[in-house]
């Protein structure tokens, strides 16, 4: 990915090492819309926390010296990126909403390390990335991206951008009232038929997160050669079916609830090759899906 121009979000905040609960009130919500891939991706938080106890979390994220204006560790690469894509992500999306005479409210994106509480309660690097609609904010342990590259097979800038953008993807839901109305649905339901509102959201957010794609190179020519398949890789890599056989050796559909393998690749492509999020209506796509 090219990067080097692209704005730096200031709306990151490095929460590492502040220790647990320096964020956030430590209150639930009714049906919690927490994306958190250890859940969407089906893989048992034991499983996680063993992978991640192969490492030192702490000592991969521990952050440098601090900017006083910002709270953000300075000459830090990891940080940097994570600045750079969700400046992209704020921009594409500015400029979207304006189009559809909205305003568009910039998430923060909270860095941690171990673990956090949000206004969706606590979580642990075992979660992994997940986005709380309770405060409208994105967090992200940095240790998530070695495990995304080293376990499930996904290297590469644009797989590290592709998680930023699903997790923004969920803040857009929220922001055009998705995300209440399919909470609504979910709690109509029983188990199969939450599950199912569960999949459109997350194959919607896997379609927003390459309509952003597709509007940031349009306007910036951040993509390099490789970088798309590099998404469509890492979408792949969290799909249900393939979680599932790895995990367990079986796949059981009726438990999927963040779609195929097949099904997040073919919507992360359909908003990229689209542009628009008037081709992200999974709610509408029936058996299409």
């Amino acid at each position: 990915m090219k990067l080097d121009d692209s704005r730096r979000s200031d709306n990151v905040e490095d929460d590492r090492g502040s220790g647990f609960g320096r964020r956030g009130a430590g209150i639930g919500v009714g049906t919690i819309i927490i994306v958190v891939i250890g859940y969407f991706m089906g893989v048992s938080p034991s499983t996680l926390l063993s992978l991640l106890n192969g490492g030192d979390p702490q000592a991969v994220n521990a952050p440098g010296p601090a900017d006083p204006a910002t709270g953000v560790a300075a000459n830090d690469p990891q940080v940097d990126f994570v600045r750079a894509v969700l400046g992209e992500t704020e921009d594409v999306w500015g400029t979207y909403f304006q189009g559809m005479g909205k305003t568009y409210v910039r998430p923060k994106l909270v860095l941690f390390s171990g673990q956090v509480q949000s206004a969706c309660g606590f979580a642990s690097a075992a979660s992994g990335p997940f986005y709380c609609p309770g405060d409208q904010k994105v967090y992200i342990d940095l240790s998530f991206y070695r495990q995304l590259a080293t376990e499930f097979g996904a290297p590469g800038d644009f797989a590290r951008a592709y998680v930023i953008a699903h997790e923004v993807g969920h803040h857009v839901q929220n922001l055009l009232g998705i995300t209440d109305k399919a909470d609504q649905s979910e709690q109509r339901l029983g188990r199969t038929g939450a599950n199912h509102v569960s999949i459109e959201i997350e194959l919607q957010a896997d379609c927003f997160a390459g309509v952003w794609a597709a509007q940031a190179n349009n306007a910036r020519k951040i993509l390099e050669p490789g970088d798309l398949e590099s998404g469509l890789n890492a979408a792949s890599s969290v799909g249900d079916d393939t979680l599932q056989k790895r995990e367990r050796g079986t796949v059981v559909p009726d438990s999927f609830t963040h779609g195929t393998s097949a099904q997040r690749v073919r919507w992360f492509r359909r908003g990229f090759e689209a542009g628009k999020i008037d081709n992200c209506d999974t709610f509408s796509a029936g058996a299409s899906l």
